[in-house]
């Protein structure tokens, strides 16, 4: 019982020293959030940059008001054999998704930001075809995903140190 109580202790004493030095959240930091939802997202043709796609509409919430971005995507995808058996097949394979980004203020079309994400995962091999497209399509899936997570962790730290640069009187970044 004592134990607990000065582990509560602890607990309460380190949430009372983040209060005090000013931490704040990413998504709590002014122009985050709207400004996430302010970007356009063009996805490449394919599964992948359809699901890439997806996932960043998802992450930013984008809203129904104007676009003050449009971010264009470029995808590279690359697998390769791992754990080659005796007889030469592969039993795993390693997938590689590279996705390189372009944020382009509207509506003059400059480049506010670019950026590249690299995703490496590895997935199993079985020797039913069927098995082994879906495991390589739940890996696209699943680095599509990781791609769009790292991409708004870029974005939102971009937005949050002010780094959007505005013609004098006008914040793109910021609706109103």
């Amino acid at each position: 019982m004592m134990k607990a109580l000065l582990i509560l202790g602890a607990v309460c004493a380190a949430s009372l020293a983040l209060v005090g030095c000013g931490f704040t959240p990413l998504y709590a930091a002014p122009g985050v959030v709207s400004g996430l939802a302010a970007i356009d997202v063009v996805a490449p043709q394919g599964r992948t940059g359809f699901l890439l796609g997806q996932h960043l509409s998802d992450a930013f919430a984008k809203g129904a008001g104007p676009a003050a971005y449009r971010m264009q995507l470029s995808l590279a995808e690359s697998r390769f054999p791992r754990g080659i058996r005796t007889d030469n097949v592969a039993t795993r394979y390693e997938y590689v998704l590279t996705a390189d980004y372009a944020l382009a203020a509207l509506p003059s079309g400059q480049i506010a930001k670019r950026g590249r994400v690299r995703v490496e995962l590895t997935y199993d091999s079985a020797d039913q075809p069927d098995a082994s497209i879906a495991a390589q399509q739940d890996a696209e899936d699943r680095a599509a995903q990781e791609a769009a997570r790292r991409i708004q962790l870029e974005l939102s730290a971009w937005l949050a140190t002010g780094e959007p640069k505005a013609p004098p009187g006008k914040n793109p970044a910021k609706k109103g």
